[in-house]
């Protein structure tokens, strides 16, 4: 099969994009049945047609397999098998896809490197991003997500990574997972992969890249027996590879680091948030761990800007928007909302929606959210959302995005600090170009 990809190195999942001489792969969902397409994508120009159902197999152009979902896995591990270069993987609750762009802007100063574009982090994802890889790649970083038992080690089974950092574990797709141990388990398969490939790694010993602050990730590593750890953090008292401080997050993060035994460095950011200074010294830490120089990593770091509703700082002509709406659980819902009380700005509010995918778990971390508001005496709150709406709080409650942008048409908010933070599936952030 690779040999035949090899003559026609694009790949395809989609069948009303069919470039001429692709491979058509025959994926299924919920929704659809990538079988069903196989005809249409040959006669669109597709050279063959991987499928799993011999009903459709309509000449030898379809390559029928027992499992094309698997089969699209395969043959993306034997790509990545034709570069012998480091490829990290990175997976955790909170921080990955921003961890993920700052480690390829860290990496980037000395390095071509392939990285995960957008989310494709999961087992469609992981593949596509996979066969980006080509010959002028000096190293990959691999964004990996999992909202199931199993799923980060399908996912490292696949892009075979060579080292990988956890950034953090929290209670996130507990409906999937069960429980906390169970997003630790599964997070902690990366962990698992590297420790079990240690004996046969050839160039680069398989590091484990650990959050020493972090005390379940520490936990993590050396219940399994790690010795290959690379450690940074803010307050450990552990031997660090990198340590930072944070020093004024008003409203931008500005931090200091310094490496093991080196000069202090001072990083103003275009980040939001304090707690983005452990994504800093993750990028960081690998970066000087794979020879990028501490000027260079300030460089980088200084000159990374967000532009995917992640700790993103916009400037409207009625207000500052604190945008982090592409995704919530609890662990980052709590983050958000102290570094906004933390801030030294005027006026904040906050727009808060649910957070999906909690199960069992809903309606208590709801209540803790609505708890914390009420603690941290924050003046400005309104609540969005279905789970948000049975809190027991005095807080202005909306049934949904819609009710929302009617109020907003009544009366806006203005001059106005405001955290728009929830799950992507509320849609808070289609607000931004309202407020």
């Amino acid at each position: 099969m690779y040999a035949l990809y090899r003559e026609h190195p694009v790949i395809t999942t989609d069948s009303r994009d069919c470039p001429q001489g692709s491979i058509f792969v025959a994926l299924k969902g919920e929704t659809f049945d990538g079988n069903k397409f196989a005809e249409s994508a040959l006669n669109k120009g597709c050279a063959y047609a991987v499928i799993d159902n011999p009903e459709y197999k309509t000449d030898d152009r379809c390559l029928l397999v027992d499992d094309a979902l698997q089969t699209f896995k395969d043959l993306a591990r034997e790509h990545r098998r034709q570069f012998r270069i480091p490829v990290i993987g990175i997976t955790g609750t909170n921080g990955k896809t921003t961890t993920k762009e700052l480690l390829a802007a860290v990496l980037s100063e000395r390095f071509s490197v392939m990285c995960t574009q957008g989310n494709f982090n999961n087992d469609v994802g992981v593949p596509k991003t996979l066969f980006r890889l080509n010959a002028g790649h000096e190293i990959a970083v691999v964004e990996m997500g999992a909202s199931h038992p199993g799923d980060i080690k399908t996912l490292a089974e696949t892009a075979e990574p060579t080292c990988g950092l956890i950034t953090n574990v929290g209670r996130a797709h507990l409906q999937g997972f069960g429980s906390f141990s169970g997003v630790k388990r599964t997070k902690g398969e990366l962990y698992d992969f590297l420790i079990a490939n240690r004996q046969a790694a050839t160039e680069s010993h398989l590091p484990l890249f650990v959050n020493a602050d972090n005390e379940h990730l520490m936990a993590m590593a050396t219940e399994r027996g790690a010795t290959n750890i690379v450690k940074y953090g803010c307050l450990s008292a552990e031997r660090l590879a990198v340590r930072g401080r944070v020093i004024d997050c008003s409203p931008f993060l500005r931090f200091s680091w310094h490496a093991e035994g080196g000069e202090e460095h001072v990083v103003s950011t275009n980040l939001i948030g304090s707690y983005n200074i452990d994504n800093m010294l993750a990028a960081a830490t690998v970066g000087l761990h794979f020879g990028v120089t501490e000027e260079q990593v300030c460089h980088a770091l200084e000159h990374y800007t967000p532009t995917n509703n992640r700790s993103q700082m916009t400037v409207t002509p009625h207000n500052h928007l604190i945008m982090d709406a592409y995704n919530a659980n609890p662990s980052s819902m709590r983050a958000a909302i102290s570094n906004l009380c933390d801030m030294n700005v005027p006026a904040k509010m906050a727009i808060l929606g649910d957070m999906r995918e909690l199960g069992d778990a809903s309606g208590e971390e709801h209540q803790r959210i609505a708890d914390m508001l009420r603690e941290k005496g924050l003046a400005e709150v309104w609540l969005v959302g279905e789970e948000f709406g049975k809190t027991d709080c005095r807080f202005r409650k909306f049934r949904d995005v819609e009710a929302v942008k009617a109020e907003i048409a009544h009366s806006r908010p203005e001059g106005r600090y405001i955290l728009v933070k929830g799950s992507n599936g509320i849609r808070l952030f289609t607000l931004a170009e309202l407020l």
